[in-house]
This record gives C-alpha cells, structure tokens and sequence, in this order.
C-alpha cells in the first residue's frame, strides 16, 4: 500500500476491511490451495454460495466508503463485483446441472456438455481472478488470513440417494383456474419472447451488434421476472412440494419454465458485469486500466459467447419446446363453451374483423374454432378464418358458432356485439374498453 493511501484511510477502515476481506480471502486461498476445486473437482453450490455471500459484503463494504472514486482501492472493489457475478452465474449454472436428472427436457446430451462448458469458464475464470485478489490484498496491506477452508467445508449437495416420498402423492383434482392462468401466461411470456428468438450460435461480429443494444440485462432480467412468477404461482397454487409420479404434462410444463428461469438467471449476472465491468464505457484512465485488467482475468468474448450461444440458445429452444406442452395442459383444463354470433356486416370476415378474432384466441391461448355451415376453422389462424368468410359469403352465412375457452368467448362475444369493430360502411370504429389489450 503506498504512503499517501496510508495517510487517507483512518485506522477503523482498515480494522473493518481486514475483518470483511477474511472469509473472501480464504475462499481464495481455498481455490488457489492444494485442495482447489479444478481438475476435475467442480465447485459445489455451498463454495459458490460462500463466494456470493463474503464479495457482497465486502463490495457494499467498499461502496459506502467510497472506494470506486479512489485510485488505490478501485481494483480491490472491482474485483470483488466479479466474483459476485461469476459466483452468481455460476450457482445458477450449477443448480442447472444438478437438477438435469429430475427434469423431464428429453433426452439431449449437447444442452448438458454446453452447460457444463460454461462452467468450466466462469469456474476457471474465478481461479485467475482469486491470484489478483491475493496479490491485490498484500500491496494494501490487507492480512491473508493463516488458516484456510477444507474441501470438506463445501460438500456438494448430491449423496446418490433421496429420501423416500411418504407424502400422499396420489392423483387428485388440480386446481383447473391456477393451471390454466399459468399456462397461458407461459404462452404470453414464449410469444413475447420471439423478439429475441434466435435458433442458432452466433460469430463474435454478431453478438457485438446484439450485446447490449438488443440484449442486455434489463431486458433479461424483466423476463427472469416474468418467469419466477410462473414457477411460484405453479409451486403455490398447483402443487406443493413436488410429486414422484403422475402429472406428466404439469411436471413437464415446470421443468420447462424452471430451467428457463435459471439460465435467465445466469445470462442476467454475466450481462451485468459485462456491461458495468467488461464494455467500453469507462472514460478516466483508471476505469480503463481496471477493465483492462478484469478483461485479462475473465475474457469477454468468452463471456459473450456463453452468454449468447449457449444461454440465450437454449432459453430459445426450452421456449419453443415448451410452448406445445402449455398448449396441451391449456386445452385439457380450460373451461369450454359455445355462443352464436352474427357476420360482420357488411363486409363479412375481411382482414380486420379476422384479424381482430384471432388476436383474441391468440391471447388468451385456449382452442376456439370456428364453425360456418358443416366447416370447422381454426379461429387463431387469420388465413382459416378468412377461407371461412369467403365460405360464408358464397353460402349467405349470417350466423357462426364459435367454440372452445371460454375467457375467448366472452370477449368475441363483445367483439361481435360491437360489429367487429366496423360500422355499417365498412369503416373501423372504437373497440370496447375490455377489449383494449388488442391495441397492444
């Protein structure tokens, strides 16, 4: 530590951050030491759990004294963000992997080796980034503690056995309403999600134009948002405490929305330290020379890479793959009906009054079709119900039947009464207030 840092930070800053950095230190010293988690020993969720834990507090330490805006401990701060994220991201990653056998995803090898090749990064980056902080603790004359963690102090919380289901796990009516909300917001959170929808891995040129204009933290974390609630609202209101059998489809329909909320969760750490730590953004000299040094220790390509090819990818395909799953448990639980509704007059089911109908089950997800003389039209399909109008155009149809979810009935039932929002000319009119949402 230099002299003029030495006059600047009083007696009990010292005496405190000594106290703050002990544990943090030893995990350090934990990775770097002969029993370090590499080579083949993974980092438990207890090891990454003590990291998050220890760097939280002393980064919120260092904040309230200042230590971004001061030259000498600026790095020692740094350094401990990045380990928060990594940890972050890297407990969620490992949550992942851990739970991959009670997961009902099918059977596909390359989501675990990509998983676990993540790991591998931030795991190893954390190693490189545990040797700055040591040597970062000596130049500010910060004690390394003499004592050090024991693999045994971080057990891995797999033991190959379970304990035995005991509890009643028998099938039993599921509450239809709470099945049917989730589901159909899964749907709404799958088709909100096609903005950023990309099937395949990217070259570095086309992650730089996507990170962060297009994907950034805020935009994932408000869809780790969207997604927890689905997972608490399942676990709240349609079954509590998990089951050992039965429910296939409703475990299925979780363990898709679980895996999407972890990886979500992970994508959103490792954005934020890129875009707070790793990006371009910094303009003194000081917030360069630490980016420079943290993008030494923790690759940012690499991170990006992760990040994008492997985390956005597979939030993409369990989205995808889980949007049949949603659909199936929708129509086995929604509340069916019928009503009869008059044409649109005069022009009968155009572009509008067809588009109109079919954003009103595509809301709300449920099947509705709709029936014209002997036909059956899908009434989420814009093309099935303009081939229906043209149907009943040549066979002078003045009333269909629609059928199916009964929260879309309700509103196409409005949606009629209004004339399908034309007035007798053929010209669009206001919608009904509860019909709103199709502005959207």
């Amino acid at each position: 530590m230099t002299g003029d840092a030495t006059s600047t930070v009083n007696h009990l800053f010292m005496e405190k951050v000594h106290r703050f950095s002990r544990d943090y230190l030893k995990c350090c010293l934990f990775i770097l030491g002969p029993s370090a988690p590499r080579q083949g020993y993974a980092f438990t969720k207890k090891l990454f759990s003590k990291l998050i834990g220890t760097s939280q507090v002393l980064e919120d330490f260092l904040d309230f004294h200042g230590a971004k805006n001061n030259k000498d401990w600026h790095l020692y701060r740094e350094l401990s963000a990045a380990v928060r994220h990594l940890s972050l991201g890297g407990y969620s990653q490992k949550h992942i992997l851990n739970r991959l056998v009670f997961y009902d995803l099918g059977g596909d090898d390359a989501f675990e080796r990509e998983g676990q090749r993540t790991l591998d990064f931030l795991t190893h980056s954390l190693i490189k980034v545990a040797a700055v902080i040591l040597d970062e603790a000596r130049r500010l004359g910060i004690s390394i503690p003499r004592d050090d963690f024991a693999a045994s102090d971080f057990p891995g919380i797999v033991t190959g056995t379970s304990l035995e289901f005991n509890i009643d796990d028998e099938e039993k009516p599921q509450p239809k309403k709470h099945i049917v909300k989730i589901a159909s917001e899964f749907l709404n959170v799958s088709k909100h999600f096609d903005q950023y929808s990309y099937f395949e891995t990217f070259d570095m040129d086309k992650i730089h134009t996507l990170v962060p204009e297009v994907i950034n933290e805020v935009e994932v974390r408000r869809y780790e948002m969207l997604v927890h609630n689905l997972q608490s609202s399942f676990d709240t209101y349609v079954i509590q405490g998990g089951y050992a059998s039965g429910h296939r489809q409703l475990k299925s329909l979780r363990s898709h929305f679980s895996v999407v909320f972890h990886l979500l969760q992970s994508m959103g750490r490792l954005l934020h330290f890129y875009e707070r730590h790793l990006h371009e953004s910094g303009y003194r000299d000081i917030h360069k020379s630490v980016r420079n040094q943290l993008s030494f220790l923790v690759d940012p390509d690499t991170l990006l890479d992760r990040t994008i090819n492997y985390g956005l990818y597979w939030v993409c395909h369990f989205l995808s793959k889980g949007k049949e799953i949603a659909q199936a448990v929708l129509n086995d639980n929604i509340e069916r009906g019928v009503i009869q509704v008059g044409v649109p007059v005069p022009r009968g089911f155009h572009s509008r009054p067809s588009l109109l109908v079919a954003k009103i089950v595509q809301y709300y997800g449920g099947k509705v079709e709709m029936c014209a003389g002997e036909g059956r039209f899908d009434a989420s399909s814009v093309l099935d119900i303009q081939w229906a109008g043209g149907k009943i155009k040549n066979e002078n149809i003045t009333q269909v039947k629609f059928e199916g979810d009964a929260r879309s009935l309700r509103d196409l039932k409005v949606l009629a009464n209004s004339n399908y929002g034309e007035d007798t000319m053929g010209n669009g009119v206001p919608l009904p207030r509860e019909l709103a949402y199709l502005h959207e």
